[in-house]
């Protein structure tokens, strides 16, 4: 339930719904942060593994401040200061790290090192691990690599039908932490159906930014007739809003900003919900909503379903200069694990 009713637009005349809690979550603010502090505190150039987050928009401002994206370790040069992205890395990856003698940063988000401490716990006691996830994303790499031989990734229910487990009686499950809740929930059915003894997290893997946002969509699917979510195509939560609003019976689309909106889209619509997946600028938002203003949407309902105050520490790289903690709390409170 939304923290104030939501208005329901009976005049016709044309109006936005925007959605929040929208945009950046706690673990993409520390990880955007911690690229901008090593720049500050270093200087350029400061290398990034993989984009730190998945926006076109982020990565090209922190570009044009001095960080140098790269795909793999070996471009980075031998003894020079990387950063590892908010979606983590492999044991592996950090191997090379050390090997190539690089100063590293681990901008892993908090919450994404909390599913890989439970891989490795699992993996210790023996039990045989599904990974509930999409293929080739970036954190499901990572979360692959910490116990490769005993890690199993799904990504449908048939996918579950399909498995072939030796011991039945000794398997756990981890998930992806931006999937969608209700995709998630189906699998998770299924895999409770075929291992009755299945064992999991203590709390849910999918991280709060991601539900808080696909509650809003949900929250506000009755009263709009288009959806609009601002995020760039790599981006998992982001995809999985205009999922959301997809099986709410909405024409919902993804943008990375108001040039990609198609004006066709806006034929015959009085009510658009606006929002953005948890890696998206907040001024990318207030342009679409200028941009429709400028369209005759000029009545603005900010709907706001949960208030969001999670806060993240920074890595301790950087902490250990001396710097104090980014946001307010420690990762174990906002985990809440």
């Amino acid at each position: 339930m939304p923290l104030k009713p939501i208005t329901a637009n009976t005049s016709g005349e044309k109006k936005i719904y925007l959605l929040k809690p929208r945009g950046f979550c706690a673990g993409v603010v520390r990880a955007i942060d911690v690229v901008k502090i090593a720049l500050d505190l270093y200087g350029p150039p400061v290398y990034v593994r993989k984009e730190i987050v998945h926006n076109k928009h982020v990565v090209d401002e922190l570009r044009n401040m001095g960080a140098i994206f790269v795909e793999e370790l070996e471009e980075v040069p031998a003894g020079a200061r990387a950063i590892f992205s908010a979606h983590g890395v492999s044991p592996e990856v950090r191997r090379q790290g050390q090997e190539r003698d690089l100063a590293i940063i681990d901008a892993t988000c908090p919450l994404v090192t909390k599913v890989h401490l439970e891989a490795v716990k699992f993996a210790r006691e023996g039990y045989t691990i599904v990974l509930i996830g999409h293929k080739n994303h970036d954190e499901v790499i990572g979360t692959l690599g910490e116990a490769p031989s005993k890690m199993i990734l799904v990504e449908s229910v048939e996918d579950v039908d399909a498995l072939n487990i030796a011991d039945p009686t000794r398997v756990a499950y981890l998930t992806q932490t931006t999937l969608s809740l209700d995709e998630t929930r189906d699998i998770m059915a299924r895999l409770v159906e075929r291992f009755p003894m299945i064992r999991g997290p203590k709390s849910q893997d999918i991280c709060y930014a991601t539900e808080n946002r696909q509650m809003a969509v949900k929250g506000v699917s009755q009263f709009c007739d288009l959806i609009l979510v601002v995020g760039s195509a790599n981006s998992s939560n982001s995809k999985r809003l205009v999922e959301v609003g997809q099986n709410y019976g909405l024409k919902s689309y993804l943008v990375n900003d108001w040039g990609e909106v198609n004006p066709a889209w806006l034929e015959g619509v009085t009510s658009v919900g606006v929002t953005a997946g948890a890696s998206a600028p907040e001024h990318l938002v207030e342009e679409i909503v200028s941009a429709l203003g400028d369209r005759g949407y000029r009545n603005l309902e900010e709907v706001e379903m949960v208030e969001e105050d999670v806060r993240f520490s920074l890595p301790p790289e950087l902490a250990g200069r001396g710097l104090t903690q980014l946001q307010g709390i420690s990762p174990a409170q906002a985990t809440q694990a």
